[in-house]
């Protein structure tokens, strides 16, 4: 595992520097690590990918706990450098951007994936997003985010950080802040403080309401929060189908919780 020695040594060697754009910021504590690695509780036979690998901080880590892990980069630099460090254990570095990799490639069918990653910023949402909705397999997420973003994932209804990406991980998943993270221990060091998301998908969704029906409802009133359902969803959605869900309508969508937006759904469709 890389010290923050040991990441400056490599960085001067290959002549660079943390790239912004791609929110390259390196893990530089073998002890978050190892403990990012014990949170996610794997082991030998565990099959992980990792996003974001950069220079191998915590894929070392994944690999020292016995995991086979496929470690997806897509910085060409920093990918010769991952293979070097990871030669001879359980990793396969795959060269991609994981917002357009083949999801279904990468976490095959016939196993069951964890993913454990320090994801960049900018993409951390969209990706944890489509691997709910895409990527059954993925089983198991902990995932290092910014904090705010992490109490999106996890929040509760009747909270400020509630809202339509927490519902569509509810209607998946369930979700909790496994930890903190300090911002000192990356290089370079960010402006926030980052959080572990352990995002466990269940054996089946919690409603039986189509996906696609419900999040359409769900943005749609998250778009004016502030706002009665009954008013954030005028002319999409009846007064009578409030009645007959059961939805009073004059709550807030942060109100609802996913069975509630289920039952919701279910009454616009049948209308």
């Amino acid at each position: 595992m890389h010290s923050r020695a040991a990441l400056a040594a490599l960085l001067e060697r290959v002549d660079r520097q943390p790239r912004r754009d791609l929110g390259q910021n390196f893990l530089a504590d073998p002890n978050t690590a190892r403990r990012i690695t014990r949170l996610a509780g794997v082991g030998p036979g565990d099959q992980v990918i990792e996003i974001g690998a950069g220079l191998g901080s915590l894929t070392l880590a994944l690999a020292d706990a016995g995991a086979s892990v496929r470690a997806i980069e897509v910085d060409p630099v920093l990918v010769s450098v991952l293979r070097e460090v990871t030669a001879g254990l359980a990793v396969e570095v795959i060269k991609a951007d994981a917002t357009t990799v083949d999801w279904n490639a990468v976490a095959t069918a016939d196993r069951r994936w964890i993913v454990v990653a320090n994801l960049p910023y900018n993409v951390a949402t969209t990706l944890i997003l489509d691997l709910l909705d895409d990527v059954p397999q993925v089983q198991r997420m902990l995932v290092m985010v910014q904090r705010e973003v992490a109490e999106r994932l996890c929040a509760k209804p009747r909270t400020k950080a509630y809202g339509a990406v927490t519902v569509k991980v509810d209607y998946w998943a369930t979700g909790s802040i496994a930890g903190l993270v300090p911002a000192s221990v990356f290089m370079p060091r960010p402006n926030v403080e980052s959080a572990l998301a352990d995002i466990r998908r269940r054996p089946a969704p919690v409603v039986d309401t189509p996906p696609q029906a419900m999040f359409e409802l769900v943005r749609t009133a998250f778009g004016q929060r502030r706002k009665m359902l009954r008013r954030s969803l005028a002319g999409i959605v009846e007064e009578a189908v409030f009645a007959t869900s059961g939805i009073d309508g004059t709550r807030r969508p942060e109100e609802l919780g996913v069975v509630e937006w289920g039952a919701l759904t279910d009454a616009w469709l049948r209308r």
